[in-house]
């Protein structure tokens, strides 16, 4: 399979297994919301809101709120874990909201399935005059030995991780400007269970075949209960770099 077709096959293979990212993806730090958030808003569009990871950090400030999602299943989720807010059909390149009205359109661990010719004018439309687009995503910190040795099992030696390479360096161009980024670094309690729940919500383990998975999480949970890193531990912190970036429309 070559790559872009495997990226059209992951991008596309969230919704049977929402329940799964809804229990196990992490939420995102109070830190890089602030950063990314302009000082005024007042309407946000999280775009590709999937389970509402970033949407209930947003809600939680009392913004109006506007959760955008292709996939029936997720927004499910969504709607059953945040019922107060506006849950819409729709993806980056055709947003279903009227021109000019958001202050914000952010996306997180997203903006690497979007086709940015198409996507960044719609951002474009949507957002009033001076009005922000924010990317964040959610990265394992591979600096720590034990989560390397992770992503090594999972990944396989020939994958791409789209998020990662993406998260380097985000297309976006005109209108805007140059992107502003501030790494955060942070971590979430979890323990092996929990971890081997999130890896089973991630595209590139959604899409293995049964037999690939389970052998793939097998060795995860052969390395959680040996590696001298965690020693076998009821529970321990899984390290993370929120990277996060920020443009805003010319006025």
């Amino acid at each position: 399979m070559s790559n872009p077709e495997r990226k059209t096959l992951q991008a596309g293979s969230f919704g049977a297994a929402a329940a799964v990212y809804e229990r196990a993806r992490p939420t995102y730090p109070d830190e890089a919301i602030d950063w990314l958030l302009p000082p005024a808003a007042r309407h946000v569009i999280d775009l590709g809101a999937g389970t509402g990871k970033l949407t209930r950090g947003l809600a939680a400030r009392g913004l109006g709120v506007t959760a955008v999602e292709p996939s029936d299943g997720m927004r499910e989720q969504l709607a059953s874990v945040l019922p107060g807010v506006t849950v819409l059909a729709g993806q980056a390149e055709q947003i279903p909201v009227a021109a000019g009205t958001a202050d914000a359109v952010l996306v997180a661990q997203a903006w690497h399935w979007v086709d940015p010719p198409r996507a960044v004018p719609e951002v474009a439309r949507v957002l009033a005059p001076g009005g922000r687009l924010g990317l964040v995503w959610n990265i394992r910190d591979s600096r720590v030995d034990w989560v390397a040795r992770l992503s090594e099992i999972i990944h396989g030696p020939d994958y791409e991780d789209y998020s990662d390479v993406a998260s380097l360096a985000p297309t976006v161009g005109p209108p805007f400007g140059p992107l502003s980024r501030r790494d955060v670094e942070w971590s979430t309690l979890t323990t092996a269970d929990d971890l081997v729940d999130l890896l089973s919500s991630r595209s590139y383990v959604i899409t293995m075949t049964p037999q690939e998975r389970a052998e793939r999480l097998g060795q995860v949970r052969e390395l959680l209960a040996t590696h001298p890193g965690i020693g076998g531990a009821t529970e321990f912190r899984l390290p993370y770099v929120a990277r996060c970036y920020r443009v805003d429309l010319p006025a």
